[in-house]
């Protein structure tokens, strides 16, 4: 009896994560994937965000059993209560968690193992932008300052060689780094 093992590193499997690389290197179309959320308002500043289903690798995507709800919110100071994060707080965590997957999957593909990843994110706004007071002051994040703090079993050559791999095949880096297309419609 044969016994398929597969290859655990970093709680990734990088037998399946090398086959969906090589899967896409064979049909590229496959790597095409659209992701889809639903926000509603809540009142004042909070909303709640759907997400649950996508396309990818092909097809619909129906792995998810139930949705996922994200909350937002603004904190007493901006008029809200606290009921989640503010939006662009979770620009914050989205980079995070990106480059967490992107450091974490790529170490693993290279057999580095990972023991520890923390990142510390620091995002600066002016609010003259958001409230309109000011047009030469930006709405968004003027800046964001990101200290990492890695612990795995490579040279810190190698880590940093690491982290600018990530840094540059990051999908939410490259979206806060590079102008992205957005239409907005009314569906009435």
């Amino acid at each position: 009896m044969s016994v398929n093992k597969q290859s655990i590193s970093n709680g990734i499997n990088v037998d399946q994560f090398m086959q969906t690389v090589n899967a896409i290197k064979d049909n590229p179309d496959l790597a095409r994937f659209n992701f889809r959320a639903t926000t509603t308002w809540m009142g004042g500043g909070h909303s709640k965000t759907t997400i649950k289903g996508f396309y990818g690798a092909g097809q619909e995507d129906t792995s998810r059993a139930r949705p996922f709800v994200l909350e937002g919110d603004e904190p007493p100071v901006l008029l809200g209560q606290n009921k989640g994060p503010n939006a662009v707080e979770s620009v914050l965590q989205a980079l995070a968690s990106c480059l967490v997957v992107g450091f974490s999957y790529n170490a693993a593909a290279q057999g580095i193992n990972v023991k520890s990843i923390e990142l510390d994110l620091d995002g600066q706004i002016d609010l003259h932008g958001f409230l309109g007071l000011s047009d030469r002051v930006r709405p968004g994040y003027e800046g964001i300052k990101l200290t990492y703090k890695t612990d795995c079993d490579a040279s810190p050559e190698k880590v940093a060689e690491l982290w600018a791999h990530v840094q540059k095949t990051s999908p939410v880096l490259d979206i806060l780094r590079n102008p992205v297309p957005v239409t907005i419609t009314s569906a009435r």
